[in-house]
């Protein structure tokens, strides 16, 4: 072994030191910045629960996921509590369920306090209606999801207020004295705001039914009613087994009457076209006073169970109860009749159900030409005695001559 020098032994230790020096030096600085990171993100990006007890001047409420697809099969509840003496003001941000005119598959419902509230309004598809507010200091959300579509979910802040805070965007109340008037925002200096959710809770004597009407009313104009519109319902909350009636356009409904001693009247505009808006009175009446005047559900088209006659693209498809219920893109309408069609930019949509086992066996992705009626919700009803057939391009012409003929 040969003989090196002390100092030439200590100079090549010293210039291997600052070698590794440096790439420690690297190492951790290159860790201590992917921790950064790591950290700020996750104080960027909440992550959301399945419900949960929030208490606060303020904060955000998002579905399970988001904005990841929320899970099927699932039901989240979160209850709302701000301090005492203020009420709560909630705006949903963002929101994408599976939609549908009813709500009745994937859907969040918002009520006013914890327990036996008044709901405040059911909402699905990607309508974001304006601030909700609550009567009290207490506000819940609740949201289902069903085996199939699911979405994005929702993302909603919410903060406190006092009870009297109204500004353009907030309105409704509960109305006790024995006649009074509601309106919309802004009435009569100018439109409506655009995003505004109205309730109107109104409360007679138990022996007491209420008469509606309206003065002047001009609405989002719609054959459906599926934008702006105004919904009238029996009792306290928001159940569509108990809507009186659905409006919108310019012409005033026909004077409505309850059935009992409740009525909660809902005024809803999204994020588009606005209008004059609506100023509207009540007054008590003896319960014996005739209920014989009550409108069609809607004013601009009557439900009934004419005939439809469409062709379309199967979206969803799902057996229930021995019945198919599909979500259908529209290719063509040759009979309309009152069937409930969702419009979202240049795309229609509308839901069909074939009752019975024997029709054809219907596949997503697939052109098919359904021949029924609708029934009492503004569905497509394929019956036994119905048809439904593979639609081919050659087929247009004859369903063009079946366009204007009677079924």
């Amino acid at each position: 072994m040969p003989f090196m020098p002390r100092s030439e032994n200590r100079r090549s230790s010293c210039s291997v030191y600052p070698t590794m020096w440096r790439t420690c030096s690297l190492f951790c600085a290159w860790t201590l910045l992917f921790l950064t990171e790591v950290c700020a993100q996750s104080q960027r990006r909440p992550i959301f629960t399945c419900g949960g007890n929030i208490t606060g001047e303020s904060g955000v409420i998002g579905s399970q996921g988001y904005p990841g697809v929320y899970p099927p099969n699932t039901k989240c509840v979160w209850r709302i509590t701000v301090p005492e003496g203020r009420v709560v003001v909630l705006s949903f941000r963002f929101i994408d369920l599976e939609n549908d005119n009813l709500c009745r598959y994937d859907y969040v419902d918002v009520y006013s306090g914890h327990v036996s509230g008044q709901r405040l309004g059911r909402f699905c598809g990607t309508f974001k209606p304006g601030a909700l507010v609550s009567t009290g200091n207490k506000m819940l959300l609740q949201m289902v999801s069903d085996a199939n579509t699911a979405g994005s979910g929702f993302l909603a802040v919410f903060s406190a207020a006092h009870p009297h805070e109204r500004g353009d965007q907030y309105c409704g109340g509960r109305l006790d004295k024995p006649s009074g008037t509601f309106k919309t925002p802004n009435w009569p200096e100018k439109d409506y705001p655009a995003g505004v959710t109205c309730s109107w809770h109104i409360v007679a004597p138990k022996n007491q039914i209420i008469e509606v009407k309206f003065e002047k009313f001009d609405v989002e104009r719609d054959n459906y009613c599926r934008y702006d519109h105004v919904s009238i319902f029996n009792g306290a909350e928001i159940n569509d087994a108990k809507r009186i009636g659905k409006y919108c356009g310019d012409s005033p409904p026909a004077p409505v009457f309850s059935e009992g001693n409740q009525l909660l009247i809902q005024f809803l505009s999204d994020l588009s076209l606005t209008a004059d808006g609506f100023i509207g009175h009540y007054k008590f009446r003896p319960k014996k006073f005739p209920t014989t005047t009550i409108p069609p559900t809607t004013t601009t088209q009557p439900v009934t169970t004419r005939p439809i006659l469409i062709t379309g693209t199967v979206i969803t498809a799902v057996i229930r109860g021995g019945s198919m219920y599909a979500t259908i893109s529209i290719i063509n309408v040759y009979k309309e009749g009152s069937l409930a069609i969702q419009q979202a930019g240049k795309t229609m949509s509308t839901k069909i159900i074939i009752l019975c086992k024997k029709c054809p066996f219907i596949r997503r992705g697939l052109n098919y030409i359904f021949m029924g009626q609708v029934d009492e919700e503004g569905r497509g009803k394929i019956a036994p005695h119905h048809f439904v057939m593979a639609f081919k391009t050659k087929n247009q012409k004859g369903l063009n001559v079946l366009k204007n003929k009677q079924c």
